[in-house]
């Protein structure tokens, strides 16, 4: 029976309940919602709350322990150049599908020299790749162009579609809206190769060294979800609707094909998706810091051999 030879696996959580923090309700963190509703946490031993928190309140909870675990972004990085001890142990996501737009008649990068781009929050995805380009095309934010910063992407969006920024930095559901409107695409960050880590699952070393089964049986049922989301896209789509309020088909169908571009199945972190991040921080401390300092893979790299290897034969070693 595979589902014993399953619960044998599972270790015992050391920590059965978990407080949950997730940055977005948006696609890349779907395999999470998946595996909250299929019930997958609570197969082994969970019981999981997940709850939508802005990057900064999030790190917050991580360091007071009123959030276990941090599923997010580059705010764990800027956390733990802040003197945070907040690593990553998987990287669910580190393909990024942020896309930068103009308005009508910005086509290209140089055409917002002296121009402003409606972002998230300050040091997340958007501006760290806006440093990036600005920074191999000779120019630099702050001096050329503005970052216009948002508490979340609808509010970017919002700003942009009433033509108070000239450009408009987001990812997926967003970038189907802005897609819909006829919006100039001026570079895709997918195309261009960019990784960056999140959503990463975060957590403080101390409750590493303390509740390791705890966060493997996450992993697994988080795993668990992404196959899931794979292999059921009717599915996957109810719970994405039912998260993100969005019912239109077709915006439901490109964002689970954005989806399926982007869940890891191995969520091995990257050092270069955190390289990136360091390079373009506008933290002092970032560019001489060692990527390693960020993140601990002995955890996943367990259950990818004993668990994920097993769920997707030749795809995960």
């Amino acid at each position: 029976n595979s589902e014993s030879a399953e619960q044998a696996l599972t270790p015992k959580p050391e920590k059965p309940r978990l407080e949950v923090g997730t940055a977005g309700s948006g696609t890349t963190s779907l395999p999470l919602f998946i595996a909250l509703e299929a019930g997958y946490f609570a197969k082994r031993g969970l019981n999981v709350s997940v709850n939508q928190v802005g990057a900064t309140i999030a790190v917050q909870g991580v360091i007071s322990g009123t959030i276990d675990i941090y599923q997010g972004g580059t705010a764990a990085i800027a956390a733990n150049l802040a003197g945070a001890d907040i690593i990553y142990v998987a990287a669910a996501v580190d393909r990024n599908s942020l896309i930068l737009f103009g308005q009508k008649g910005i086509t290209s990068f140089e055409s917002l020299r002296g121009k402003s781009i409606a972002t998230t929050f300050p040091g997340a995805f958007g501006e760290i790749a806006i440093r990036m380009t600005a920074r191999k095309q000779g120019m630099e934010v702050g001096k050329d162009l503005k970052l216009l910063y948002h508490r979340s992407p609808a509010e970017a969006l919002s700003t942009f579609f009433v033509g108070n920024a000239d450009g408009l930095v987001i990812s997926p559901p967003q970038t189907e809206l802005a897609k819909q409107q006829g919006y100039p695409l001026i570079i895709d960050y997918y195309k261009e190769g960019l990784k960056i880590v999140g959503p990463g699952t975060s957590v403080t070393r101390e409750f590493l060294q303390k509740y390791p089964n705890t966060i493997k049986a996450f992993l697994m049922s988080y795993l668990d979800g992404v196959k899931r989301a794979v292999d059921d896209e009717e599915f996957a789509k109810k719970i994405e609707s039912k998260y993100t309020k969005i019912s239109d088909p077709k915006i439901l169908s490109e964002n689970y094909q954005q989806g399926l571009r982007v869940w890891n199945k191995d969520m091995t972190v990257d050092p270069t998706a955190i390289r990136v991040v360091l390079d373009d921080s506008s933290d002092a401390k970032a560019k001489g810091a060692d990527p390693k300092k960020f993140y601990d893979n002995t955890l996943i790299q367990a259950v990818n051999r004993d668990y994920a290897s097993k769920l997707f034969p030749g795809e995960v070693k």
